[in-house]
């Protein structure tokens, strides 16, 4: 397997990349930078915009544009302006918080997480923007919340807790209510921190390392059936993307490294990227509540 660099833009934190098919190219975010990516393996041509605030995520919506996850809330974004626009503010009473990871359920749902900027507080919460608009708590709460991720039939979700080294498994109904909770994966102390995680056609999980050199894939069940290592310590999130949905994209970290580590990392921060046996789920653009 060749692990091979295809931006080496040095993000502080590359975050969030999703594939979407309607423009055949990978979006992903440097929250620390306040930025939003487009990058077209077809051409290699690479594309920035300016965000107003810290950026978790940007999901594509079924309205043609997209929906950002700023500081304080979602956000409508317009590629074709560059513009932002603020459809409803979350966790206003946690000013400490921003919003962090994101995805789209295979119902059109949009799923994604807050934390404490400051990494400590048990603040973060799991949300759910409902068909009204409204967002709504789901699961748990921690300080770094990851993912979360689906199940191909939408019957299971990941739950990541970052700093706790834990991934959650529950059943999720068809009114977005979770039960059953199980834990799905765990990892020791010197194997790095879960970070974003992703599914693959076969319902595998595939889930970052952070200051872990790399991913792990897990069987539905939760057995490790697969290592790949990357040449930076901090990977941040994976997805699928390319016309087969065969190729794997990652996101990695530069932020809190220091000048011997960067010299031993100089890809640190990079977009990375290799081929895969196996097949990514097709991306879902958010349906609901937009």
């Amino acid at each position: 397997m060749s692990v091979e660099c295809r931006w080496d833009l040095r993000a502080l934190l590359g975050e969030g990349p999703v594939w979407t098919a309607r423009d055949n190219a990978l979006w992903f975010v440097d929250i620390k930078r306040h930025a939003l990516h487009r990058y077209d393996p077809a051409t290699d041509s690479r594309r920035s915009f300016a965000a107003p605030a810290q950026c978790g995520f940007v999901l594509p919506s079924a309205d043609g544009k997209f929906i950002a996850g700023l500081e304080g809330g979602l956000h409508r974004f317009d590629p074709a302006t560059g513009a932002f626009e603020l459809l409803t503010v979350v966790d206003p009473d946690r000013p400490g918080n921003r919003l962090n990871d994101g995805v789209v359920d295979p119902r059109g749902y949009l799923w994604f997480g807050t934390m404490d900027d400051a990494e400590h507080e048990s603040s973060g919460r799991f949300y759910r923007l409902d068909d009204d608009g409204q967002v709504r708590q789901r699961g748990f709460g921690c300080p770094i919340t990851n993912g979360p991720a689906f199940s191909p039939d939408g019957l299971t979700g990941y739950f990541v807790d970052t700093l706790a080294r834990k991934v959650w498994a529950y059943d999720v109904d068809a009114q977005g209510q979770l039960d059953g909770r199980r834990l799905f994966a765990a990892f020791d102390e010197g194997l790095g921190y879960p970070d974003g995680p992703t599914v693959d056609d076969d319902g595998h999980v595939w889930i970052a390392l952070y200051d872990g050199w790399g991913a792990r894939r897990y069987s539905p069940a939760g057995v490790l059936v697969e290592t790949v290592r990357l040449p930076v310590a901090n990977v941040t999130k994976l997805a699928f993307g390319g016309v087969d949905r065969r190729t794997v994209f990652a996101t990695t970290a530069a932020q809190k490294l220091g000048p011997d580590a960067l010299a031993h990392q100089p890809l640190a921060g990079g977009l990375f990227a290799w081929r895969a046996s196996i097949r990514g789920l097709v991306d879902v653009e958010i349906q609901h509540g937009i």
